[in-house]
């Protein structure tokens, strides 16, 4: 992720803002005790829905993926860190699933839709594992949908080559096939206990 010191401070508060929402859903007086091992973080009131196209140059909503349990990531191409690993254990984890991958949709939305163009997205997010969509959107869409999945991001200024990173807090976040933001996967889960708490949602969501 690359993040600078003075920014440090920014991208910390973005993910405390996201641990209070996390522990006022699972510590409120009375919540079912989770069984996950993510945080459950079902009825919280953000995280509803985006407007972004795909690679393919398709407009897209969360309506386009009901049915299926949604694993959405925000991240950027030319991220040195925490996207191609974040990526990888993803893709581990739907590759672990076998068939039941199918009912599972992967999307990566670009913080940095300058230079992720959708030619840059069909080559990187797909290498993480096929049916993976990468989404961008014009900045307003981009900061929008940032904005309503609690997620920090600010590019930094180019150096001399033109080169620049973008700092950025890197939620993943599991959707059930209704749409609904059911949970938030820590980072130091791994493959397999992404894999359980899928089959959880996929278990429930059967009927």
């Amino acid at each position: 992720m690359s993040v600078r010191p003075p920014l440090l401070f920014a991208v910390v508060a973005a993910a405390l803002l996201v641990g209070a929402f996390v522990a006022n859903v699972t510590l409120r007086p009375g919540a079912a005790p989770p069984g996950f091992g993510a945080v459950d973080i079902t009825g919280v009131d953000w995280g509803r829905d985006f407007e972004l196209t795909d690679f393919t140059g398709k407009r897209r909503t969360l309506a386009d993926f009901r049915g299926k349990v949604v694993l959405l990531f925000f991240g950027y191409t030319n991220c040195p860190d925490m996207c191609p690993t974040t990526m990888a254990k993803l893709g581990e984890g739907m590759r672990l699933l076998g068939a039941d991958a199918d009912r599972v949709q992967g999307l990566f939305v670009t913080v940095d839709p300058k230079r992720d163009t959708p030619q840059v997205l069909a080559q990187y997010v797909p290498a993480f594992y096929p049916a993976f969509l990468g989404l961008y959107g014009t900045e307003q869409q981009t900061a929008s949908a940032a904005k309503e999945f609690k997620v920090y991001f600010q590019a930094q200024k180019p150096g001399e080559s033109g080169f620049y990173t973008v700092d950025h807090s890197g939620p993943v976040y599991a959707l059930d096939r209704h749409g609904r933001m059911r949970l938030f996967i820590k980072p130091e889960m791994n493959a397999d206990s992404v894999v359980r708490d899928l089959r959880i949602l996929l278990k429930e969501s059967a009927g």
